[in-house]
């Protein structure tokens, strides 16, 4: 009860700041009949330079002011031309030629495959430039342009090369950054190809984007569009009702239920491209698998992960954590949003929610219950009692500590919460693997490759104690065959064949356990945005989809001067100076997102 006054006194504190930033932006007023959308996120951007940037909002932001080779289809999800407008593979595998649109750079000057080749190679020789997207790049031999074909050759066959997730950047602006990694790309306006240009930027506070007359779709049907940042997602909650911002995506329930009723916003509930799982220690070693942290050995047989598994009552963290907004999840650790890679347990093979069956897995493993109820191990020297790593303030996660420990209390095993901040938490599950179990998760791509790699020997930490971004610490000589099947595999049905083979593994060895797949919540303000189409366009996501195709498509109500918030003026500054106020006001009071696409750092990077 005390959680949930905190949560109203923040969010009115964010109201009566609202109405306080009304006030001063009235001073700023655009030209009428100008469209303008603004959209809010509680999150900054880290860089306007794509090499560098590795933030959800980053990335949305930039995937409307850069082109890339393909993008999502707006109604498959499969790619679909984008500069390259045509491409070749060779009978081995090895060698891809894409035919680069014949169409224009913001300032005019053409798009070429030389700007492609340039922008891959340097990522290829520029140790900073590999920052967001370096792996991408990692299996390329060589790079180079002739004419409008791009052609590019690998070390080994890449099933991916078709969503690479590298924009293209103009080689006539970009060769002259001496120095990457120091390099933040605030000069105004930016050269893109994409349907927006930024125009003007205040670190932390919003990016402006004008709508590009050269794009090669035609120009969008906005003027302008606009992403103002909040520093908490009550503020930015409080913007969307008071019609400061026309769009805000990524809630959480209880922050989807306080707009589900207002008459101006129209409630988005949709499928979401997000997996919530458990990572447990089964036993971390780095990747000259020596042992590292300090888990609980009983985790290391799979029986007793087994156990925890059919102890889980998956639809009841959806009913009560959930409030109902999620799918419970029976295997993949890709959401059902991907229907051509999604997976899922029929049959014997399905673990459902059994406490006698966990207690009985359990008790023929040797795990006796001692007179307190708790188990020891079959030696009798140490109780079964477990760390649950969550993030601090994250009343989510703190509600499914509760449920957790209830299930695992009915087999013998005790649950003790660890409340980490962001960084400790990703150091700990990530490299250190000072943990137990812990919740994670992932913003999973139409292309999953991604998410499948995490979970590569390789990506455990390296004996110096460098991170590679393991999601579990895995290493499963079958889960590493399985991928390098996929990886060489050009017949998309095929090559999903194997990644369901892969999910498969990842749900009977357990190392993680998926629990739900939340759903994309978001709201707009119905009186300001007359049509957008989402993605996929059945049933898809606005701000959380992976493209700009929303806000290409997207149309506003124009400007009227002399108005204000979401019954006037559409475009005044009102939002952009409402978020800066709000921040400053709440700052520090709720940390939403953080550093990484794991849940580590709640969804920051994809």
């Amino acid at each position: 009860m005390r959680k949930w006054f905190a949560r109203l006194a923040v969010l009115g504190v964010a109201l009566l700041v609202a109405g306080q930033g009304a006030t001063a932006a009235q001073a700023q007023e655009p030209a009428a009949g100008k469209k303008i959308l603004r959209v809010g996120a509680t999150q900054a951007m880290d860089s306007m330079n794509p090499f560098l940037a590795v933030r959800l909002v980053s990335t949305a932001i930039q995937r409307t002011m850069y082109g890339f080779l393909t993008v999502p289809d707006s109604k498959t999800l499969q790619p679909s031309p984008d500069l390259a407008e045509s491409w070749t593979t060779s009978d081995d595998g090895l060698t891809w030629t894409f035919k680069i649109r014949n169409t224009k750079w913001s300032d005019g000057q053409p798009v070429t495959a030389e700007d492609a080749a340039w922008t891959f190679n340097k990522m290829m020789t520029d140790e900073a430039a590999k920052t967001a997207n370096g792996p991408a790049v990692e299996n390329f031999e060589s790079v180079t342009a002739n004419g409008q074909d791009l052609v590019i050759k690998t070390k080994a066959p890449q099933a991916s090369m078709l969503e690479n997730p590298v924009p293209i950047m103009p080689k006539h602006v970009w060769e002259k950054v001496t120095d990457m990694a120091n390099y933040d790309a605030e000069t105004y306006p930016t050269v893109g190809s994409g349907p927006f240009i930024a125009v003007e930027q205040k670190k932390d506070q919003y990016v402006k984007l004008q709508a590009n007359p050269n794009y090669w779709r035609g120009k969008p049907k906005i003027d302008e569009l606009q992403f103002i940042f909040y520093d908490n997602p009550q503020a930015a909650i409080a913007g969307l009702k008071k019609g400061d911002i026309d769009l805000l995506g990524r809630m959480t329930p209880p922050e989807f239920q306080a707009i589900e009723n207002d008459p101006n916003i129209e409630a988005w509930n949709t499928q979401g491209r997000r997996a919530a799982y458990l990572q447990i220690n089964h036993g971390a070693t780095t990747t000259d698998n020596k042992p590292i942290g300090d888990g609980h050995p009983a985790l290391k047989d799979p029986k007793v992960r087994q156990a925890l598994h059919f102890a889980i009552d998956k639809q009841k963290l959806v009913d009560e954590v959930q409030s109902g907004l999620a799918k419970p999840a029976d295997g993949s650790i890709i959401p059902p949003m991907y229907k051509d890679f999604f997976w899922e347990a029929t049959g014997e093979k399905k673990v459902t929610f059994d406490v006698a069956k966990a207690n009985k897995i359990l008790d023929d493993a040797g795990y006796k219950k001692g007179a307190d109820g708790v188990r020891t191990m079959p030696d009798g020297k140490r109780k079964l009692e477990f760390r649950f790593s969550i993030h601090t303030d994250t009343p989510i996660e703190d509600k499914l500590a509760e449920y957790l420990t209830g299930f695992w209390k009915e087999i013998g095993i005790t649950l003790t919460t660890q409340k980490l901040d962001s960084s400790k938490f990703t150091e700990e599950t990530g490299v250190t693997a000072l943990f137990d179990i812990a919740i994670s998760g992932w913003s999973v791509n139409p292309d999953p490759e991604e998410i499948l790699a995490t979970h590569l020997c390789s990506r455990r930490p390296a004996p110096g104690g460098e991170g590679g971004g393991t999601e579990s610490f895995y290493c499963d000589p079958t889960f590493e065959k399985l991928y390098q099947e996929q990886l060489k595999e050009l017949d998309r049905p095929k090559r999903a064949e194997i990644i369901k083979q892969m999910e498969e593994r990842l749900y009977t060895d357990a190392p993680v356990i998926a629990i739900y797949y939340p759903n994309d919540l978001e709201g707009y303000r119905k009186d300001r945005i007359t049509s957008i189409t989402p993605i996929p366009e059945d049933k898809g996501l606005l701000y959380g989809g992976s493209g700009y195709w929303p806000f290409y498509t997207a149309d506003v109500k124009a400007s009227a001067a002399g108005g204000s918030g979401a019954g006037g003026d559409s475009g005044s500054n009102t939002g952009l100076i409402v978020g800066v106020v709000g921040g400053v006001v709440v700052i520090g009071l709720v940390a939403f997102f953080l550093t990484r696409r794991r849940k580590s750092v709640a969804d920051e990077r994809e």
